[in-house]
């Protein structure tokens, strides 16, 4: 359970929901059943159901939800009514790929700026951006006032890296570095681990041949 209330298994699915219903609204369409979009989110209807009602909304029956609502309902639950500056530690080719993905400016995180420890990368400029030292991390948070850190560096530095954004004061880290790291209680971790998501593939994969 998270600290608004809202279990944490809820919270991983409201995106795919917003996904949804922002595609939804893209289409046009005002409304929406709940076995409609649990048919297009992968679930099944009782869950968006129980979901949706943490979140004050329980649609009309023989109507359904609001698309436009639910989509400013769930923005707001997520945070996406904020910018959020956003620190890309690692400029490799993932943390390159990351800072040139669009996608982040369309739900309000914003790349404010990029740190590598390899003294041949700093000051390389991507973009409006120059890549900087990550020991000037610290002082960098302070100024850009820097919410959350994207680790894609080697797993080798990544609980390295990890403690500099902890000391910097920083609270949310998504990991891209395949490795476990270990932060405080009060620092959120979310884990992108390609290479497993991979194996899985590869296990639904060698099933199609039998």
């Amino acid at each position: 359970m998270t600290s608004s209330g809202i279990p944490g298994a809820t919270v991983n699915r409201l995106p795919i929901y917003l996904r949804v219903l922002v595609d939804l609204a893209d289409q046009g369409r005002s409304t929406i059943a709940s076995e409609a979009l649990a048919e297009l989110s992968g679930v099944n209807a009782s869950k968006v159901r129980k979901d949706l009602s943490h979140l004050g909304t329980y649609g009309t029956r023989g109507v359904g939800y609001e698309v436009p609502f639910l989509v400013a309902e769930i923005s707001r639950e997520l945070g996406l009514t904020e910018d959020w500056p956003v620190a890309i530690v690692g400029f490799g080719n993932l943390g390159h790929a990351l800072v040139n993905y669009k996608g982040f400016e369309d739900r309000g995180f914003h790349v404010v700026a990029v740190f590598d420890a390899d003294k041949t990368k700093v000051g390389q400029k991507v973009g409006k951006l120059v890549v900087q030292d990550v020991n000037a991390l610290k002082k960098v948070a302070g100024t850009q006032a820097i919410s959350i850190v994207i680790l894609a560096t080697p797993a080798a530095v990544a609980q390295q890296v990890a403690d500099k954004v902890v000391a910097a004061g920083i609270k949310s880290i998504l990991n891209f570095a395949p490795a476990i790291i270990n932060v405080p209680d009060d620092v959120s971790v979310r884990k992108v681990d390609l290479s497993m998501e991979l194996q899985i593939l590869s296990f639904y994969q060698q099933r199609t041949r039998s």
